[in-house]
């Protein structure tokens, strides 16, 4: 007899249905590194478009090196908590580096970024307070925010008209967390965060910016999203991912240093699980050096999104409000999406589709992403095989 859990997930058919009709684009498996060109598991070889190594560091040997030497000292896992067992002298030597980084006070290491803001949303969402939330939001912080005992009121993206709105409406003396995506994931736009400050400022809130596709991309030495506005002093908190531009695993907060050891006494996500691995620490760690010590990657990634912005555009395509090498390329269908997806990998191109719920039916798009490892050639390439298809199917 089955159990009712069993009864609904059977009724669970879009996945089935969708690998039916030969167009399912999830869970490609790979089998070589995050590189502008790699090879599938079946041997088939594809343009990567579709990955978050901004600066292409994920497959560099000197990270590989570092993870390696690490492994070889401390083994392959710290066997417990930050809180108990798992503190290294990496995991401190990595949030020394981070604080100066980043500009504040102090930063505590999580296993994934995920779980960072997870446990920052939830620990800071005191009882009687409030968290305003973008309502493009990365999944984790809306996660967060349901395990948080405030009341959580959600803005329409980037209105801060409506952000104004809901501060109106928060009790004055009570703590308010205005939480924002520094670059947001599907769209690649900034968030206001100049306005954002100023509001904060005028109604007494906290700012928390997640900068995990803003840091190696914006700001002074890739600092992020607060760097490139010159508000890092205004910006509160700061939390960041290691497996985008850092090319590793977790995550770091970091901000005023009452606020941080706080977290590192409340937040449940960092105190009852894993810490980083060695291996991630050091290869974060590494990678932080070299981006700061070539700034050429970062040259060279914009040069190449700006130039990858212009041929999108010339050949008629809609890539919505990017200011990042995240490009969305509008089809506002999620069967025409997933279709674009297989007949782009059948031509040679890796892509994304982004769907409901990460997005609304009608905003259905394609999610084009850029390393500073891409030469324009790469990108050439990709523009014609992408147009052909999308005018096949009367996208453009």
């Amino acid at each position: 007899m089955k159990s009712y859990i069993n009864e609904i997930c059977a009724k669970y058919t879009t996945a089935r249905d969708v690998r039916e009709m030969g167009i399912y684009p999830y869970y490609r498996p790979i089998s070589s590194g995050q590189d502008p060109i790699v090879q599938m598991a079946d041997g088939t070889k594809v343009l990567m478009f579709g990955s978050n190594s901004y600066l292409g560091l994920s497959d560099d040997p000197r990270l590989k090196e570092a993870a390696i030497a690490a492994i070889k000292k401390y083994g392959t896992s710290c066997s417990g908590s930050r809180f108990l067992n798992g503190t290294l002298d990496l995991h401190e030597e990595l949030e020394a580096k981070i604080c100066k980084f980043v500009g504040k006070e102090d930063a505590v290491t999580y296993s994934t970024g995920f779980q960072v803001n997870l446990g920052v949303v939830s620990s800071l969402g005191f009882r009687g307070g409030y968290i305003l939330l973008d309502d493009t939001d990365h999944a984790c912080i809306i996660d967060g925010s349901r395990l948080a005992w405030s009341t959580v009121y959600k803005f329409r993206h980037n209105d801060m008209t409506v952000l104004e709105k809901k501060l109106r409406a928060c009790e004055p003396e009570a703590p308010k967390l205005i939480v924002v995506d520094g670059v947001y994931s599907m769209l690649g736009d900034l968030c206001p965060l100049p306005t954002i400050c100023e509001l904060a400022e005028k109604y007494n809130a906290t700012v928390m910016v997640d900068d995990a596709h803003g840091l190696g991309v914006f700001g002074e030495n890739g600092s992020g999203t607060a760097s490139h506005f010159g508000l890092t002093d205004r910006t509160d908190l700061i939390m960041g991912t290691f497996s985008k531009s850092f090319g590793s695993l977790g995550g770091f907060i970091a901000g005023d240093r009452d606020i941080i050891d706080f977290l590192r006494h409340n937040s449940r996500s960092l105190i009852f699980s894993a810490s980083m691995t060695p291996a991630a620490a050091a290869a974060a760690s590494k990678a932080l050096d070299i981006m700061i010590e070539e700034p050429q990657r970062r040259e060279h990634l914009w040069d190449v999104t700006r130039y990858a912005w212009k041929c999108f555009r010339d050949n008629g395509f809609d890539i919505n409000a990017t200011q990042s090498p995240i490009i969305p390329l509008m089809v506002r269908d999620t069967l025409k999406a997933m279709k674009i997806v297989t007949l782009a990998y059948n031509a040679g191109v890796f892509i994304t589709p982004v769907i409901a719920p990460a997005v609304p039916e009608k905003d259905v798009l394609i999610r084009f992403a850029l390393m500073a490892t891409h030469e324009r050639s790469h990108v050439d390439e990709a523009v014609e095989k992408l147009t052909k298809i999308f005018k096949d199917l009367e996208v453009i």
